[in-house]
């Protein structure tokens, strides 16, 4: 499996608290045990390497409503690949990366706004509260060795363009380099791609998922 898909494989099932991988010929199979999100099925090729039998064969054998497939690859390309049933987000995804600095200072918390972080589980995650208590902004990360995935990055639409997104991601950046990771990864959104790129971030992979509904 390539290096940053099984970085990001491990890390998201400890983010997430998800059953270990289970390895596949072509990837792994990930239990999360929602009704919405039973089963996903991760991809280990990206880009040119994504075949097509593949992923027909592995879409064609699911039966059961709430499977997720992550291909790296771009949705136009993906979507004509599987069958009746299934439904493919219309907005393509990006497998991104960085290198981690220790010695990268967070931002202060603007002015009425309270910043906590707190570890359990394996998971480090920060909370941005609003001068009037409500929810700013959040996200989370879990490193696993000498990598580390960003996850459940949110800002509430009322707070963005204040830089809660940039004080998110470098506080969560410099808690996993202090732990030793060196290399964050994260499966980013159109919306998201731009914070993470003006942090430094790069998209190794496009990244298409698609739900099973039966």
């Amino acid at each position: 499996m390539d290096g940053i898909v099984r970085a990001w494989v491990d890390g998201w099932v400890v983010s997430r608290g998800a059953a270990p991988p289970a390895a596949e010929p072509w990837g792994c199979t990930i239990d999360m045990g929602m009704a919405h999100h039973v089963t996903r099925h991760v991809f280990s090729a990206t880009g040119d390497e994504v075949e097509e039998a593949t992923v027909r064969k592995v879409a064609d054998a699911v039966t059961g409503a709430g499977v997720w497939l992550k291909v790296f690859a771009e949705p136009q390309r993906v979507t004509p690949w599987l069958g009746e049933g299934w439904w493919v987000d219309p907005e393509p995804g990006y497998l991104m990366s960085v290198r981690l600095k220790a010695d990268e200072t967070p931002p202060p918390a603007p002015d009425g706004y309270r910043l906590r972080t707190w570890s359990r589980g394996g998971v480090t995650r920060v909370m941005v509260a609003a001068p009037d208590g409500s929810l700013a902004a959040r996200g989370q990360i879990a490193p696993t060795g000498r990598t580390a995935v960003v996850d459940q990055i949110e800002t509430s639409p009322a707070h963005r363009r204040r830089g809660l997104g940039t004080l998110v991601m470098r506080t969560l950046a410099q808690a996993a380099a202090e732990l030793g990771a060196e290399t964050g990864v994260l499966g980013g959104t159109p919306d998201g791609r731009a914070l993470y790129e003006s942090l430094g971030w790069a998209v190794v992979a496009p990244l298409t998922s698609a739900r099973f509904t039966g």
